[in-house]
């Protein structure tokens, strides 16, 4: 049960953001147990959003919830492989990229709790 929600402040294309879909969706299998099959994820474009002062220079900030928790290494690993997406796919320096983790213990799907 992962969210990735990502936030850029330039635009999205149709065509970027199907590739976000794809590589993200891969990319989440690093946290054992964890798969598309059961990833949302959420993009926006055209945030208004300044780091370090500025609001000129592409930036990023990508939010990762999921279900449980796992390791240091593992979201180390999700880190890197998260960041190389959206510096490929966006042309966003990895120096303009914060990522965000939030483990949660009660999940709601369908109408139960996991």
């Amino acid at each position: 049960m992962p969210f990735i929600n990502t936030k850029v402040n330039i635009p999205i294309s149709s065509e970027q953001e199907e590739t976000l879909k794809s590589k993200l969706g891969k990319a989440i299998s690093i946290i054992p147990g964890k798969s598309e099959t059961w990833l949302m994820l959420n993009f926006e474009d055209n945030c208004r959003m300044y780091f370090r002062g500025q609001g000129d220079i592409p930036t990023a900030f990508v939010e990762v919830k999921i279900f449980g928790g796992a390791s240091g290494n593992e979201y180390e690993k999700l880190t890197s492989t998260i960041t190389g997406i959206i510096s490929d796919v966006m042309k966003i320096a990895p120096d303009r990229i914060y990522i965000k983790y939030e483990e949660v213990e009660y999940w709601g799907y369908n109408g139960h709790n996991f």
